[in-house]
């Protein structure tokens, strides 16, 4: 994936890392970049931030039907989708207590999101013969988010989406990629530790907390080599490796961890 003019569509473009990759995208050369967000406002102010090239809009990721309108729309205004960053996510901090509600509103923005924008971009990308998925997934992903279990278990769900979609498209021109950072500066993060939220607080003792900016340097090198798993922290390959392992090993260290961050 050559960024230069491409047309991008990104979800959860109002801010962090769906903003980064929209700047980021528009310093590559991209034709054009569609930012969607449920923030009208923010979305628009990060749009004109950016420039003639970037185009907001108001979206709901958990309408299939808004979903659909927004390709539909893409692909009437630039006749074609390059690349769709599935990016929208949302974070519950609840164990077996988080309520229905809270299981739901994770299932519906961290995979069904991501099913909904595969269904109505992939005819036109096929019927082209290429296009990229860019699904953000996050490291919880591939590894655990300690104290919360609606988001590990959700973002597990979205990084095998992701494959499957890999596996299935690959041969028919359809490159997916699953971006899974660690922890990153954004509200998400911070909010977490302003609170005194444990796994925030793990999530920061594991690594580096990255910027919105490395984690989309990281993202455009990922998509330059077609890579499916794209980990702007290096160690979650290292983590990932154990856990596959010495699972008991791995959930110790997790465990000790914990234990000294609740001490």
């Amino acid at each position: 994936m050559n960024l230069t003019d491409r047309i991008a569509v990104i979800t959860g473009g109002a801010g962090g890392i769906g903003a980064a990759l929209a700047r980021r995208f528009a310093a590559e050369g991209a034709a054009a970049v569609v930012l969607a967000d449920l923030d009208g406002d923010a979305v628009r102010a990060v749009a004109e931030g950016i420039g003639p090239l970037a185009h907001p809009t108001t979206l709901d990721v958990t309408d299939e039907e808004q979903v659909k309108a927004l390709v539909d729309e893409t692909e009437r205004r630039y006749g074609r989708i390059d690349l769709f960053c599935a990016n929208a996510g949302v974070t519950s901090g609840g164990g077996i207590e988080a309520d229905d509600r809270a299981w739901d509103r994770a299932w519906r923005v961290n995979v069904l999101a991501h099913v909904y924008s595969a269904r109505a971009v992939l005819p036109g990308m096929l019927t082209r013969g290429g296009g990229h998925l860019l699904h953000t997934c996050s490291a919880a992903g591939v590894l655990t988010a300690v104290g919360d279990a609606p988001y590990t278990t959700t973002k597990h769900a979205a990084v095998a989406f992701a494959e499957w979609l890999s596996i299935t498209y690959r041969d028919r021109g359809i490159r997916v990629s699953a971006l899974c950072p660690q922890g990153v500066d954004t509200p998400m993060l911070a909010d977490g530790l302003a609170a005194g939220h444990l796994g925030a607080r793990v999530t920061a003792a594991s690594g580096a907390v990255l910027t919105p900016e490395q984690v989309a340097d990281a993202a455009v090198a990922g998509l330059a080599e077609e890579r499916f798993l794209i980990l702007p922290h290096p160690e979650v390959a290292g983590y990932a490796r154990r856990r596959a392992e010495d699972p008991d090993g791995w959930q110790a260290g997790l465990r000790k961890l914990v234990r000294r961050l609740s001490a």
